[in-house]
């Protein structure tokens, strides 16, 4: 269904967005306070989105799964409540190729150590190298190593795997699998260095398409997974026996039998497949590996399931169907660790009529089928299928036999049986995880019982959001998957935007003073690229594409509804009056602009396009360059114009060689001015004013006062509150953003592969503390304060806490000084959003330079990892200075 699954925001961060030169400051840079505030962050659900191309089991604690995605982070599965706790929402803007995931390796040595390698793109679309995470808390913080090379999470080749093993006898010694010739690399201290083993034979030499010039389908897609043989070894030392397999066709296997000291090409071994997996059963002395032809995840015509018995060298085809009656590639697989002769796997590029899942209780011997044809198109499943909590995943489709809704799948390399437990298997879609906890009625003739085990796991990439001022309070734009209506924003929406169903949609819009009336673009292989909806999204139908259409681009809705503009793809901008029925191409501005409406003049839109602002005052039928002068060059540019004052035009965006920051025009754009006190900016939206405010709230991402963030102004720009953490990051952030009109502080955050992020403020009071940090008549941190100590998580030797301090006092403060003691013993290993000591069991935490501003009712949040030993008891007395605090 879902083919195509590259970065939505490449185009833009190529444009420059990147680049390594920090941007002219102006000359009269004004005072910048930056004060912290306590926000909670959550995901509007959805729950899924996205590929996930690889699920991990740790094979020696209960319970404990990981999953990772290939532009959306990782993921701990929670027992307790059957859903993902994201791990890598810390990762920062320069560093947002690191939300791609292209392998996760969990210790069974020291189940509370957990490694990541990431990097999204071999080529110039991600600037930076790889690198591999490890955390030695279960993934709740990380310290990072840098590679010389790149690593690619949402590459060709991706569902292969995994890339990254840890020794099972001596988990000091770990294996990783590089990518475009950069060969097998080995850490032997627990992943802090990494060195070439030089002495493997074989970098690899498959790639997608060697004709393309972009660098991203003529990748080598070099060493593609590491299996030990945990027969080989004892508890300390080096395990013995360590298999590899290579992007090869024709060299597809290698063994090291002597600790990796040397390599040699598996005899007799099959040939013109790709290796996807490795799975070894060393208790019956198998390792079973599953072919392609391709290196996936969406293409494959050909494959074979091989067992090689690994005490005599013989090679045996287990393929569950004759070559010839294979139109796909064999890639997930697993076995089942307590009965090894179950082994599963799958037929990952299946798209039509459904991906297979074959499953043997032999070893291989003989196989059967998730579903059948009793007679053709008719089938007969061993399984059943409830997406009530996902509903979207039926994509509102009603297809002909013997296709089915929803699907098993698609893109379904991820497969694992849990070690510990028969009956729960879980596998990645295309979409969503699947799993099952009643397998083994497969055995015995029953069907098993499929459901989505996805909650929590959001990996969508957002192109655009809106906030209306009624009805829904968040509509939004994405890829793969359209965009859905937001009711509830703790509730899954039942069915994303249909009829027409964009595969990605691109823009949209709604009309200001009539939000029942809202338009959407997007891409869509055949069909219309626009479609409108009269009651606030909840149904639409379809518009018709001018000549030459070929993707969504952007679209605006004037402000009562009556008329649209729209710069799709393919041709020039055009507008219409009602709902599309005919359209006529604008004049005076270029193709490809960005457009945007007024939101009080009906009659007013804007463009922008390569550093010229544009204007229409006649519904889009012509527009004028204005004669403002210093924006952004370039066309990494996002603008919106405030809702109920006519003319009043914010504009973000450029690039560090260049004009780069945040505009206001108040004259509909025939002149803008550029805020000082913003370095960097890339989003800007509007949300409901503070109380006492006479200007809409303001927030944007950016880079204020040296720090990127997100940010809000209730003073029209003039002081910023950075509302997020160091811990809560999401990468890039630079599609979109808005507030909501009728909820003060809420902000809606895109991300790209985490799905859409949603903060409330603990402010109550309705407005930010101003208060300057370098002013040194601010007063002291005296008062009265309240604490909420609470521990989040909690594993054997560790947890994660998080720690709140508010000032319920009268003064504000402009530092703040936290001190208490741990009853048991414990112990800080990494602490976020302030500076501490620990002396003893004595801790102090204070404010960094960015957080040190507290109003009168506001608060202040800070975050740890920590040790404890014999129990972990909350600290009872907190006292800010020689002032104690109430503990709640």
């Amino acid at each position: 269904m879902r083919r195509t699954r590259i970065l939505t925001a490449v185009l833009a961060l190529a444009a420059g967005l990147l680049a390594g030169i920090p941007p002219a400051l102006a000359a009269h840079s004004e005072q910048v306070t930056i004060a912290a505030e306590s926000y909670t962050w959550k995901n509007a659900r959805i729950d899924g989105g996205g590929f996930v191309p690889g699920i991990v089991f740790n094979r020696s604690e209960k319970n404990l799964a990981y999953a990772r995605t290939d532009i959306g982070g990782a993921y701990r599965w929670q027992e307790s409540t059957k859903t993902w706790t994201p791990l890598l929402d810390s990762v920062g803007w320069d560093d947002w190729g690191h939300t791609g995931v292209v392998s996760l390796a969990s210790d069974s040595v020291d189940p509370n150590k957990v490694y990541a390698a990431v990097g999204t793109y071999t080529n110039s679309w991600d600037p930076g190298n790889g690198a591999v995470l490890r955390s030695a808390d279960r993934g709740a913080s990380w310290q990072k190593t840098d590679l010389p090379f790149k690593l690619g999470g949402n590459m060709p080749g991706r569902g292969m795997g995994e890339r990254l093993a840890v020794d099972p006898n001596n988990d000091s010694v770990l294996y990783l699998g590089a990518p475009s010739g950069k060969g097998l690399w080995r850490s032997t201290d627990s992943g802090v260095t990494w060195s070439q083993v030089t002495n493997f034979p074989n970098v690899g030499n498959y790639a997608q398409d060697p004709s393309d010039t972009s660098g991203y389908a003529n990748d080598n897609q070099g060493i593609v997974w590491v299996t030990f043989d945990e027969s080989t070894g004892t508890s300390g030392s080096a395990t013995k026996t360590i298999y590899v397999g290579v992007a090869d066709k024709d060299n597809a296997v290698y063994r090291s039998t002597d600790a990796g000291a040397t390599w040699t090409r598996l005899a007799d071994q099959p040939t013109g497949y790709l290796a996807h997996k490795g799975v070894l059963d060393a208790e019956n002395g198998f390792l079973y590996i599953a072919y392609s032809d391709k290196g996936g995840p969406y293409d494959g015509g050909k494959g074979q399931l091989w067992r090689y018995a690994t005490t005599t060298g013989t090679w045996t085809n287990i393929s569950p169907v004759a070559e010839a009656d294979t139109y796909y590639g064999f890639s997930g697989l697993t076995v089942d660790r307590q009965h090894p002769g179950t082994v599963m796997a799958t037929a990952y590029s299946s798209w039509w009529p459904d991906t297979q899942i074959f499953r043997s209780t032999d070893s291989g011997a003989t196989w059967t089928k998730a579903w059948d044809y009793t007679s053709y198109p008719n089938r007969s499943n061993r399984f059943t299928m409830d997406v009530s909590s996902s509903p979207w995943l039926t994509w509102g489709a009603n297809p002909s036999p013997p296709e089915q809704t929803p699907k098993l799948g698609w893109m379904t390399e991820a497969l694992e049986i849990d070690p510990f437990n028969s009956a729960r298997m879980m596998y990645g879609t295309g979409a969503t995880i699947y799993g099952t906890e009643n397998l083994t009625n497969w055995d015995s003739g029953g069907q098993i019982a499929i459901k989505p085990m996805v909650q929590g796991l959001e990996e969508t990439a957002v192109n655009d959001l809106a906030s209306p001022p009624s009805g829904a309070p968040l509509l939004s734009a994405l890829g793969d998957i359209g965009g859905f209506r937001h009711t509830d924003l703790t509730t899954v929406p039942s069915m994303m935007y249909t009829s027409p169903n964009f595969t990605t949609t691109t823009s949209l819009d709604f009309a200001e003073t009539n939000p029942n009336t809202v338009v959407r673009v997007g891409n869509l292989d055949s069909g219309p690229h626009v479609a409108f909806s009269t009651d606030n999204g909840a149904n639409w139908f379809a518009g018709t594409d001018p000549s030459g259409v070929s993707g969504g681009g952007t679209v605006a809705a004037a402000s009562d509804g009556s008329r649209f503009v729209w710069s799709p793809q393919g041709t020039g901008v055009q507008y219409t009056t009602g709902f599309g029925s005919s359209w006529s191409a604008s004049s005076g501005i270029p193709a490809g602009a960005i457009v945007e409406s007024d939101r009080v003049d009906a009659k007013t839109f804007y463009g922008f396009k390569s550093g010229k602002f544009y204007v229409s005052t006649d519904g889009g039928a012509t527009f004028t360059a204005s004669a403002s002068t210093g924006l952004p060059s370039g066309d990494s540019v996002r603008f919106k114009a405030l809702p109920g004052t006519k003319g009043d035009v914010w504009l973000a965006g450029g690039a560090t060689d260049g004009a780069y920051g945040l505009w206001h025009s108040t004259d509909a754009g025939a002149t803008f001015t550029k805020l000082s006190n913003v370095e960097q900016a890339d989003t800007v939206g509007f949300g409901k004013a503070a109380t006492g405010a006479s200007y809409q709230t303001l927030y944007t991402s950016a880079k204020i006062g040296g720090v990127r963030g997100i940010f809000r102004s209730t003073d029209e720009g003039a002081t910023w509150t950075r509302v997020n953490d160091d811990a809560h990051q999401w990468g890039w952030t630079g599609a979109a953003i808005t507030g909501d009109p009728r909820v003060y502080g809420r902000v809606y955050v895109s991300t790209n592969g985490r799905g859409v992020i949603y903060g409330d403020t603990s402010d109550t009071s309705g407005g930010d503390g101003g208060t300057d940090p370098t002013d040194p008549t601010d007063p002291a941190p005296t008062g009265a304060c309240a604490v909420t100590y609470k521990i989040t998580n909690q594993w054997s030797g560790g947890f994660q806490a998080d720690v709140q301090l508010a000032n319920t006092g009268t003064s504000a403060w402009s530092s703040w000084s936290l001190g208490w003691s741990f009853a048991d013993g414990q112990k800080i290993t990494q602490l976020w959003n302030a500076d501490y000591t620990q002396s003893g069991t004595a801790v102090t935490a204070k404010n960094v330079s960015w957080n040190g501003n507290v109003a009168a009712g506001s608060s202040v949040s800070f975050g740890f990892t920590g040790s404890w030993t014999s129990a972990n008891t909350k600290p009872s007395s907190f006292k800010l200075g020689d002032q104690s605090c109430t503990v709640s």
